[in-house]
């Protein structure tokens, strides 16, 4: 259970209160996001920006769409996206304050540079969606064509698929953070990370597979070369952490020791 700031425990109805309190934070932190995404979009090249990937694939350079409000809810889920990563820091910070009174001193040193990294990482997997794996995507994609094969791309088709791929890498490279937290919890230590370092190999290739549509080699290549990096970076951590703890925990039984002799 958690604590107040005076120590004492804090009881189950205020531990719901102070729940919905930060849920209700950051659903504002969102709706605040998508107001300033919103407004970037409409007011800057914002979907041209977006759109640059696919350009080169279109005959007349321009995106269609075939309903009166299509254009409108693209710029909508295009806001929606961005006002969440815009907001991931606040959302971050909110969870961390209301975990944080049931952690040790020592443990909330570490939160602050990990929310960091967390955004860090998201915004990196979004990049590498956006800037490598989308346009070798489209370049399989829209390869297969002839005289009577021409593409008709919409642009809730193509906004759709970059969206969700963006995400999709985003969260998937949250991969080191979970694995740290893990190993923070003791429910994955370093020795198992190396015995299912095989196994990794194989879930960053279907996993791959799931969120690239295309499915081509050098798609696939492009994101599973980096979530294996990342899998190897997460077992550097979580040896680091798992030392840390052990040294504390020898630490520990030390001063104990001491204690009893004395």
């Amino acid at each position: 259970m958690a604590q107040t700031a005076s120590g004492a425990e804090m009881p189950f109805l205020d531990h719901l209160e102070e729940l919905r309190h930060r849920i209700l934070k950051s659903l504002g932190a969102l709706v605040v996001g998508v107001v300033i995404a919103f407004t970037l979009i409409t007011k800057y090249k914002v979907v041209e920006f977006l759109a640059r990937p696919v350009l080169p694939f279109l005959m007349d350079g321009q995106l269609v769409y075939t309903g009166p409000a299509d254009a409108f809810k693209i710029v909508m889920g295009l806001s929606f996206a961005l006002g969440l990563i815009i907001a991931l820091p606040v959302v971050l910070w909110q969870l961390w304050a209301f975990i944080s009174p049931g952690l040790y001193r020592h443990e909330k040193r570490v939160v602050v540079p990990m929310i960091f990294f967390a955004t860090l990482l998201f915004m990196g997997g979004v990049a590498l969606s956006y800037l490598v794996i989308l346009p070798l995507t489209l370049r399989f994609l829209l390869s297969f064509q002839s005289d009577v094969l021409a593409p008709f791309i919409t642009a809730s088709g193509y906004f759709g698929m970059a969206t969700s791929m963006s995400l999709a890498f985003g969260a998937v490279f949250e991969l080191p953070i979970i694995i740290l937290a893990l190993t923070a919890l003791g429910i994955v230590t370093p020795q198992m990370l190396h015995k299912f370092r095989r196994h990794a190999v194989i879930v960053c290739v279907v996993l791959a597979a799931f969120i690239t549509p295309g499915g081509d080699p050098i798609s696939l290549a492009a994101m599973s070369i980096p979530l294996y990096l990342l899998y190897e970076f997460s077992v550097v951590v979580s040896e680091v952490i798992y030392r840390l703890q052990r040294r504390k925990a020898a630490k520990a039984a030390a001063d104990d020791a001491a204690g009893a002799v004395a």
